[in-house]
């Protein structure tokens, strides 16, 4: 018999909120976190704006001691903790002591690359001779699975401690692998989510590629523009999500808060293959991984109220429309309500799923599906699949009970996740 699993904890650091009151507050409200950043213009970025989380100093202190914060640049750590560490408190988690560690308790926490400015002073400190100035947390910092040795460290964690990286779909892929393992009865609880580092150094490569908007730096709160026919590209975002999952008999033995119950979904890849490149889907994979996730989950397309896609605001989100409505095989005013995050805080890379899989458990919580911004130009691609009112402008009251979350990455890879609202 295999284990139910449910969420029971949740935390966030995101652009347009940190923790679960303000990120909330501002998904109801659609608020966005995207800002103008000076730095971006002195170096003569096309795209000068993005979404990045505000940490205040004395939000710092809180998470870490004065020791821990000597020589720290490593945002994506910092986000990841302040994520993490809510995460667990929220579940009404505690952390082991003594010193045996809680081998029912693991990490699976992704990232994309972690601690690029604490690596760009390593390597001027290696160039200039002064090798031995690096200190003793330049590994830590800049090892892909820093973030979850340093949570791990944090909660005591005595079962699988481990990083995934799969690009944007990274997050969405942990919640799936976390999903598993407590399934089969390997772990009780996992802390899973993703982090992305912020700054030039992570966002460059996007903008030397020109697909980030250009046209937006005087008004960046309306850049963002997922499923709108003046769409101008992703702008990049940084933070992190984080949830626990857990087994439902571990979380009714102790009398946990229960957000949701995830049922199933699916990982692929379309090897990049026909339509398929490094940085192009091959739909008949994404609408594989949809299909097959349902299949997983042992529900019917119908029976989905809404998507949170990926929908990134580039030239692609007509064809994601039309993956998903060819996969649910429901058009018009049948297809589900769908909605994009990223509207409000940009693609935050490696973190956007965790982040956005937030996000959308809050709406069973919140009893609303959150609105879209920045879409009143609905792309009229879209609008010959979707009937323009599951589109929604603002957020409405409505209680879903089954929510699909998909993401997909560079390398042609796919992870869609269903969710469903826990009852007893």
């Amino acid at each position: 018999m295999q284990n139910r699993v449910v969420i029971t904890g949740m935390g966030v650091c995101a652009p347009n909120g940190i923790g679960l009151d303000d990120f909330t507050n501002s998904l109801v409200n659609g608020e966005s976190g995207i800002t103008f950043h000076q730095e971006l213009s002195d170096l003569k970025f096309g795209c000068q704006i993005a979404g990045k989380p505000t940490v205040s100093q004395e939000l710092l202190k809180e998470y870490f001691t004065d020791l821990q914060l000597r020589g720290l640049n490593a945002s994506g750590i910092v986000y990841g903790v302040i994520a993490g560490t809510d995460t667990w408190k929220d579940a009404g988690l505690e952390y082991s002591e003594g010193d045996a560690p809680n081998w029912d308790d693991g990490i699976i926490f992704g990232t994309g690359i972690l601690g690029v400015d604490k690596f760009r002073d390593s390597i001027n400190l290696i160039d200039q001779g002064n090798v031995r100035r690096l200190g003793s947390t330049t590994v830590l910092q800049t090892m892909a699975s820093g973030i979850s040795a340093y949570l791990g460290g944090i909660i005591g964690a005595g079962n699988l401690v481990t990083t995934n990286s799969s690009a944007c779909t990274t997050g969405t892929e942990g919640i799936l692998m976390a999903y598993e393992r407590i399934k089969l009865g390997k772990a009780k609880r996992i802390l899973t989510g993703s982090c992305s580092d912020s700054g030039p150094y992570v966002w460059g490569g996007f903008d030397a590629m020109r697909i980030l908007p250009r046209k937006f730096n005087d008004n960046p709160m309306q850049a963002s523009r997922p499923m709108s026919e003046s769409a101008a590209g992703f702008v990049p975002g940084s933070g992190a999500g984080a949830l626990v999952i857990e087994s439902l008999e571990s979380a009714l033995e102790r009398n946990a808060t229960i957000y949701a119950e995830i049922l199933g979904g699916n990982v692929n890849s379309g090897g990049q293959r026909g339509e398929g490149t490094m940085t192009a889907p091959n739909s008949i994979a994404v609408q594989k991984c949809i299909t097959d996730a349902i299949k997983d989950a042992n529900i019917k397309s119908n029976d989905i109220d809404a998507i949170n896609g990926h929908l990134t605001a580039t030239a692609k989100d007509s064809l994601e429309i039309e993956n998903w409505s060819m996969a649910l095989e429901r058009v018009g005013k049948d297809f589900p309500y769908i909605n994009s995050f990223k509207s409000m805080f940009g693609h935050c890379l490696a973190a956007a799923g965790s982040i956005e899989s937030v996000a959308t458990v809050l709406q069973f919580k919140e009893g609303k599906i959150f609105g879209n911004i920045n879409c009143e130009d609905l792309h009229p691609e879209i609008a010959k699949i979707v009937e323009s009112k599951q589109v929604l402008q603002k957020t409405i009251s409505y209680q879903p009970n089954i929510i699909a979350k998909a993401s997909f990455g560079f390398g042609d890879v796919n992870a869609c996740v269903i969710f469903k609202k826990y009852i007893k």
